[in-house]
């Protein structure tokens, strides 16, 4: 018996003693409650821990270029989670009759397996069913959750207990009359090498060597639209695979759903870094699916990718605190390993399709160790913001959690267009095509269309720092510090549009950083900078 699984038994006279977790609070989940979940439901629940040390200081030196990314091994060493902590953990689940299904050091959790009513005892919360809109059941629970008062310090975050959707797929079918439009039939379309040879992206390498990470929570792709959908484009297909992350599957269905979602992650970066990898890891639409994702990708040993692509989010005013905040620390894992993270800024302008009126960011994007991508409209003698005036339109603007990051204070950011005129972390830090209506042409389930959205800059800029690590011979990573202090006219400015969408009003475009393209298209001569 280890000796904090020993102090955790000597000291079970104090479990009786439970606090609240710091930021687990949730409000109640919209749809109709229709009553206690089944108690003898069985369900899993991520338990997320501590670090060792603290990470912080050390991503700041990476960023500033004093210390170099550790490996897998260092990282687990250094900023893994205790064995000690794990054990406390695994004492306290079988004290409830949990089962351990999963331990971490390196991605620093715990995942538990039990019922309904033996995860209600351990953290006293009271969970119930509810069908939304969208006629989709799923398990809800409301306030805050309680653990017990030994591991105040231990347990950052408990995930699993709630299981409504987290996250939307930010991506836009171009559509008339309630169909699908083909490229054929648009005036305005492109191939995603034609937009990369439009951003003069390096043409004397093809990610050879690197991995992109796709993380998709729904939705799927089907093998032979890959292999048509290359030997149209005359590129050679990529390798594909995917990997399952807690039971989710691959799980094609039709070309409106998420599928269209992940056809154009893939055929995005694949056209871009042909010669990437490219892994598709799929979750459930959970915080906890979503945020297991992540720490896989990031920790995956076996196919090792040197940059992550998020296409799903969704307004940080939907999230816990406690998920915002353990998303953050996992982003920071990723800088400190030399890990890019590309995440897509959101699809519905200011609003980021909230209904108060006020204006709202979209996360993770919003995470400081996350590159924001913003979208524009590119035609053949112009680009502009991203904004169709119908409610689609980039998302941007002041963060109402994040602090402004060190990379961001030697910039004019403005206050946030609430009343509050917070003053916060800057949303987005770059741009490029997204606009369906200049949209990238894509097969899905058998079927040619446009998609637009700012899910298809994620994938454009993961498969250009694929490019630039195969040319540095190196891993970019955490660019952030390099592109805000950069002199070099690497990116192209964005000087014309705006993302106005909610009654709060929205930002608009100017010379330098703005909340709409950020610090503007990167080209592809940026890869000097990094």
């Amino acid at each position: 018996m280890s000796a904090a699984k020993n102090t955790y038994l000597k000291s079970s006279a104090k479990f009786e003693s439970h606090v609240e977790l710091p930021g687990s609070f949730r409000k109640l989940p919209p749809g109709k409650n229709t009553g206690n979940t089944s108690l003898n439901e069985v369900i899993e629940v991520l338990v997320k821990l501590r670090r060792k040390t603290s990470i912080r200081n050390f991503v700041r030196s990476v960023g500033e270029g004093k210390n170099k990314p550790v490996t897998q091994e260092v990282f687990d060493r250094r900023f893994g989670a205790s064995q000690e902590d794990i054990d406390l953990v695994v004492a306290f689940a079988g004290q409830h009759d949990l089962t351990v299904l999963q331990s971490s050091v390196s991605k620093r959790c715990v995942i538990l397996k039990g019922t309904v009513q033996k995860f209600s005892e351990a953290f006293q919360v009271y969970m119930a069913n509810f069908i939304p809109d969208s006629g989709i059941a799923f398990r809800g629970r409301s306030g805050a959750i309680q653990i017990p008062e030994i591991l105040t310090d231990v347990i950052t975050g408990v995930f699993g207990l709630d299981n409504r959707p987290q996250a939307r797929p930010m991506f836009h079918l171009l559509k008339k009359d309630g169909g699908l439009i083909q490229p054929k039939d648009t005036s305005v379309s492109y191939n995603p090498d034609a937009v990369a040879k439009a951003y003069k992206y390096p043409r004397d390498v093809n990610g050879t060597g690197e991995c992109i990470a796709l993380l998709e929570l729904g939705g799927g792709y089907r093998n032979t639209d890959m292999l048509n959908y290359f030997t149209k484009l005359g590129i050679a297909l990529p390798v594909i695979t995917s990997q399952s992350v807690d039971g989710a599957m691959n799980s094609p269905s039709t070309p409106d759903s998420a599928d269209g979602e992940v056809a154009l992650d893939i055929e995005v970066a694949g056209a871009v870094a042909p010669g990437a990898k490219i892994v598709v890891y799929f979750a459930q639409n959970t915080d906890k699916g979503f945020l297991d994702a992540i720490s896989t990708a990031i920790h995956d040993k076996v196919n090792s990718p040197s940059v992550i692509s998020i296409s799903w989010g969704s307004a940080e005013s939907q999230w816990s605190d406690q998920a915002m905040q353990n998303f953050n620390e996992t982003f920071m894992s990723a800088a400190a390993l030399g890990i890019t993270i590309t995440v897509a800024a959101g699809d519905n302008g200011s609003s980021d399709g909230q209904t108060d009126g006020k204006a709202h960011v979209d996360f993770p994007s919003s995470s400081p160790y996350a590159l924001a991508c913003g979208g524009t409209r590119l035609l053949s003698n112009s680009e502009t913001v991203w904004n169709d005036m119908d409610g689609w339109a980039t998302g941007g603007g002041i963060s109402d959690i994040f602090p402004v990051p060190d990379y961001q204070k030697n910039i004019t950011l403005p206050p946030s267009v609430n009343s509050n005129k917070k003053k916060g972390r800057g949303v987005p830090d770059i741009a490029a095509n997204a606009d369906s209506a200049s949209g990238y042409n894509v097969l899905v389930d058998g079927q040619w269309t446009v998609v637009g959205g700012t899910s298809a800059v994620a994938p454009l800029m993961a498969a250009l720092i694929a490019l630039a690590n195969q040319k540095l011979k190196r891993k970019a990573g955490y660019i952030h510090p390099k592109i805000y202090s950069s002199t070099a006219s690497v990116l192209k400015d964005i000087t014309v549009g705006n993302n106005i969408t909610a009654k709060n009003g929205g930002y608009t475009a100017g010379p330098g950083w703005d909340a709409c393209t950020g610090l503007g298209v990167p080209l592809g001569s940026i890869i000097g900078v990094l």
